[in-house]
Protein backbone atom coordinates (compact mmCIF):
# COMPACT_ATOMS: atom_id res chain seq x y z
CA UNK A 1 0.00 0.00 0.00
CA UNK A 2 1.56 3.24 -0.93
CA UNK A 3 -0.78 5.57 0.83
CA UNK A 4 -2.84 5.25 4.29
CA UNK A 5 -5.13 8.22 5.80
CA UNK A 6 -6.93 7.30 8.60
CA UNK A 7 -8.74 9.85 10.60
CA UNK A 8 -6.89 12.56 9.05
CA UNK A 9 -7.88 16.15 10.41
CA UNK A 10 -6.46 19.36 9.53
CA UNK A 11 -7.72 22.99 11.26
CA UNK A 12 -6.43 26.34 10.43
CA UNK A 13 -5.89 28.95 13.10
CA UNK A 14 -7.82 31.99 12.16
CA UNK A 15 -7.44 34.87 15.33
CA UNK A 16 -8.30 32.30 17.84
CA UNK A 17 -10.69 30.11 16.35
CA UNK A 18 -9.75 26.87 14.70
CA UNK A 19 -11.39 26.31 11.10
CA UNK A 20 -11.30 22.51 10.16
CA UNK A 21 -10.55 22.15 6.33
CA UNK A 22 -10.15 18.16 5.99
CA UNK A 23 -12.26 16.55 8.65
CA UNK A 24 -11.44 12.57 9.86
CA UNK A 25 -10.33 11.33 5.66
CA UNK A 26 -9.90 7.55 5.42
CA UNK A 27 -8.14 7.15 2.02
CA UNK A 28 -5.90 3.96 1.25
CA UNK A 29 -4.15 3.58 -2.49
CA UNK A 30 -2.48 0.74 -3.07
CA UNK A 31 0.53 0.21 -5.49
CA UNK A 32 -0.75 0.64 -9.06
CA UNK A 33 -3.87 2.75 -8.51
CA UNK A 34 -5.16 5.49 -10.84
CA UNK A 35 -7.28 7.82 -8.51
CA UNK A 36 -8.92 10.82 -8.70
CA UNK A 37 -10.39 13.20 -6.27
CA UNK A 38 -12.98 15.84 -7.26
CA UNK A 39 -14.05 18.84 -5.72
CA UNK A 40 -14.88 22.24 -6.17
CA UNK A 41 -12.90 25.24 -4.77
CA UNK A 42 -12.68 25.18 -1.08
CA UNK A 43 -13.36 21.69 -0.49
CA UNK A 44 -10.40 20.78 0.94
CA UNK A 45 -8.61 19.04 -2.12
CA UNK A 46 -5.56 21.02 -2.02
CA UNK A 47 -5.22 20.61 1.33
CA UNK A 48 -5.61 16.46 1.27
CA UNK A 49 -2.95 16.99 -2.09
CA UNK A 50 -0.15 18.86 0.21
CA UNK A 51 -1.02 16.19 2.73
CA UNK A 52 -0.35 13.16 0.82
CA UNK A 53 2.98 15.21 -1.18
CA UNK A 54 4.18 15.55 2.25
CA UNK A 55 4.11 19.17 1.75
CA UNK A 56 1.77 19.70 4.63
CA UNK A 57 0.86 17.88 8.32
CA UNK A 58 -1.85 17.03 9.55
CA UNK A 59 -3.62 17.87 12.77
CA UNK A 60 -4.72 14.75 13.78
CA UNK A 61 -4.96 11.46 12.10
CA UNK A 62 -2.32 8.91 10.80
CA UNK A 63 -0.54 8.85 7.78
CA UNK A 64 1.51 6.23 6.31
CA UNK A 65 3.27 6.30 3.36
CA UNK A 66 4.78 3.77 1.45
CA UNK A 67 6.07 2.11 4.54
CA UNK A 68 6.88 5.51 6.69
CA UNK A 69 4.83 6.88 9.94
CA UNK A 70 4.84 11.06 8.29
CA UNK A 71 3.66 11.83 11.75
CA UNK A 72 6.77 11.06 13.34
CA UNK A 73 8.87 12.12 10.75
CA UNK A 74 11.31 14.92 11.06
CA UNK A 75 11.79 17.73 8.19
CA UNK A 76 14.62 16.59 6.28
CA UNK A 77 13.30 12.84 6.07
CA UNK A 78 9.83 14.76 4.59
CA UNK A 79 12.48 16.29 2.12
CA UNK A 80 13.79 13.24 1.05
CA UNK A 81 10.52 11.31 1.04
CA UNK A 82 9.45 14.14 -1.33
CA UNK A 83 12.62 13.87 -3.56
CA UNK A 84 12.50 10.18 -3.82
CA UNK A 85 9.49 8.69 -4.13
CA UNK A 86 6.85 11.91 -4.72
CA UNK A 87 6.45 12.92 -8.64
CA UNK A 88 4.43 15.83 -8.67
CA UNK A 89 2.82 17.92 -11.47
CA UNK A 90 0.71 20.66 -10.93
CA UNK A 91 -1.27 23.09 -12.93
CA UNK A 92 1.43 25.74 -13.64
CA UNK A 93 4.22 23.59 -14.72
CA UNK A 94 6.36 24.85 -12.57
CA UNK A 95 9.59 25.20 -14.43
CA UNK A 96 12.44 26.93 -14.66
CA UNK A 97 12.39 29.47 -17.08
CA UNK A 98 16.47 29.72 -17.47
CA UNK A 99 16.66 26.20 -17.95
CA UNK A 100 16.07 23.83 -20.92
CA UNK A 101 13.64 21.00 -20.82
CA UNK A 102 16.50 19.04 -20.24
CA UNK A 103 18.21 20.68 -17.16
CA UNK A 104 14.12 21.14 -15.46
CA UNK A 105 14.34 17.45 -15.80
CA UNK A 106 17.63 17.01 -14.32
CA UNK A 107 16.79 18.92 -11.43
CA UNK A 108 15.42 16.01 -9.00
CA UNK A 109 18.45 13.77 -9.27
CA UNK A 110 20.80 16.87 -8.74
CA UNK A 111 19.34 16.88 -5.51
CA UNK A 112 19.58 13.00 -5.12
CA UNK A 113 23.12 13.55 -5.78
CA UNK A 114 23.36 11.79 -9.14
CA UNK A 115 26.67 11.98 -11.27
CA UNK A 116 26.12 14.78 -13.98
CA UNK A 117 26.70 12.30 -16.97
CA UNK A 118 24.08 9.69 -15.68
CA UNK A 119 21.39 12.59 -14.77
CA UNK A 120 21.76 13.67 -18.16
CA UNK A 121 21.39 10.49 -19.93
CA UNK A 122 17.90 9.72 -17.13
CA UNK A 123 16.68 12.97 -18.12
CA UNK A 124 16.56 12.02 -22.38
CA UNK A 125 15.48 9.13 -21.59
CA UNK A 126 12.29 10.72 -19.62
CA UNK A 127 12.09 13.32 -22.44
CA UNK A 128 11.85 10.58 -25.31
CA UNK A 129 8.87 8.75 -23.10
CA UNK A 130 6.14 12.01 -23.43
CA UNK A 131 7.39 12.74 -26.95
CA UNK A 132 9.92 15.61 -26.07
CA UNK A 133 12.93 14.41 -27.87
CA UNK A 134 13.20 17.10 -30.51
CA UNK A 135 12.90 19.44 -27.38
CA UNK A 136 15.11 18.79 -25.04
CA UNK A 137 17.37 22.13 -25.70
CA UNK A 138 14.39 24.03 -25.39
CA UNK A 139 13.27 26.37 -22.78
CA UNK A 140 9.98 27.00 -21.26
CA UNK A 141 9.21 29.87 -23.00
CA UNK A 142 9.78 27.91 -26.39
CA UNK A 143 6.97 25.44 -26.08
CA UNK A 144 3.55 25.36 -26.04
CA UNK A 145 1.65 24.95 -22.57
CA UNK A 146 1.19 21.02 -23.75
CA UNK A 147 4.93 20.53 -24.39
CA UNK A 148 5.41 22.62 -21.01
CA UNK A 149 3.35 20.09 -19.05
CA UNK A 150 4.52 16.64 -20.84
CA UNK A 151 8.44 18.38 -19.72
CA UNK A 152 6.89 18.64 -15.77
CA UNK A 153 5.76 14.79 -16.26
CA UNK A 154 9.30 13.85 -16.88
CA UNK A 155 10.70 15.81 -14.44
CA UNK A 156 8.01 13.74 -11.98
CA UNK A 157 8.91 10.54 -13.04
CA UNK A 158 12.58 11.23 -13.61
CA UNK A 159 13.48 9.64 -10.79
CA UNK A 160 10.90 6.78 -10.42
CA UNK A 161 8.66 7.21 -7.84
CA UNK A 162 6.21 5.53 -6.25
CA UNK A 163 3.73 8.12 -6.61
CA UNK A 164 2.34 10.71 -9.18
CA UNK A 165 0.77 13.05 -7.88
CA UNK A 166 -0.97 15.37 -10.28
CA UNK A 167 -2.78 19.11 -8.56
CA UNK A 168 -5.27 19.63 -11.92
CA UNK A 169 -2.85 18.88 -14.61
CA UNK A 170 -5.01 20.30 -17.45
CA UNK A 171 -6.12 22.88 -15.87
CA UNK A 172 -4.17 25.14 -17.68
CA UNK A 173 -3.99 23.38 -21.33
CA UNK A 174 -6.70 23.77 -24.55
CA UNK A 175 -8.69 20.08 -24.61
CA UNK A 176 -6.16 18.87 -27.42
CA UNK A 177 -3.62 19.34 -24.62
CA UNK A 178 -5.12 17.31 -22.33
CA UNK A 179 -6.01 14.52 -23.64
CA UNK A 180 -2.52 14.17 -24.74
CA UNK A 181 -1.23 14.60 -20.67
CA UNK A 182 -4.25 12.37 -20.06
CA UNK A 183 -2.87 9.28 -22.68
CA UNK A 184 0.37 9.69 -20.91
CA UNK A 185 -0.86 9.27 -17.40
CA UNK A 186 -2.94 6.43 -18.61
CA UNK A 187 0.35 5.11 -20.50
CA UNK A 188 2.13 5.45 -17.11
CA UNK A 189 -0.67 3.75 -15.02
CA UNK A 190 -0.37 0.55 -17.30
CA UNK A 191 3.36 0.20 -16.73
CA UNK A 192 2.70 0.30 -13.14
CA UNK A 193 3.00 4.06 -11.97
CA UNK A 194 0.56 4.55 -9.28
CA UNK A 195 -1.25 7.88 -9.72
CA UNK A 196 -3.16 10.39 -7.69
CA UNK A 197 -5.03 13.52 -9.52
CA UNK A 198 -6.79 16.02 -8.07
CA UNK A 199 -9.46 17.71 -10.26
CA UNK A 200 -12.31 19.40 -10.77
CA UNK A 201 -12.89 18.36 -14.21
CA UNK A 202 -15.40 15.44 -14.59
CA UNK A 203 -14.16 14.35 -18.37
CA UNK A 204 -10.54 14.61 -16.67
CA UNK A 205 -11.66 12.65 -13.95
CA UNK A 206 -13.43 9.72 -15.94
CA UNK A 207 -9.48 8.50 -17.33
CA UNK A 208 -8.85 7.45 -13.49
CA UNK A 209 -9.67 3.80 -12.11
CA UNK A 210 -11.30 5.43 -9.17
CA UNK A 211 -12.89 8.71 -8.12
CA UNK A 212 -13.71 9.77 -5.23
CA UNK A 213 -15.33 13.07 -4.38
CA UNK A 214 -14.34 15.58 -1.26
CA UNK A 215 -16.92 18.46 -0.26
CA UNK A 216 -16.48 20.23 3.03
CA UNK A 217 -13.50 18.46 3.89
CA UNK A 218 -15.45 15.58 3.92
CA UNK A 219 -13.95 12.53 1.42
CA UNK A 220 -16.24 9.59 0.04
CA UNK A 221 -17.14 7.64 -2.82
CA UNK A 222 -20.23 9.34 -3.21
CA UNK A 223 -20.34 12.54 -4.88
CA UNK A 224 -23.07 13.82 -2.82
CA UNK A 225 -25.67 13.68 -5.33
CA UNK A 226 -24.86 17.28 -6.75
CA UNK A 227 -22.90 18.06 -9.80
CA UNK A 228 -18.96 18.88 -8.85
Amino acid sequence: MVIDLKEICKDYIQGKEAVPVLKNVNLSVDSGEYLAIMGPSGSGKSTLMNIIGCLDRQTSGNFIFDGSDISVCKDKELSEIRNKKIGFVFQNFNLLPRQSAVENVELPLLYAGVPKKERREMAKEALVKVGLEERMNFKPTQLSGGQKQRVAIARAMVNSPALLLADEPTGALDTKSGEQVMEIFGNLNSEGVTIVMITHEKEIAEHAKRIMYIRDGELSESSGGDSL
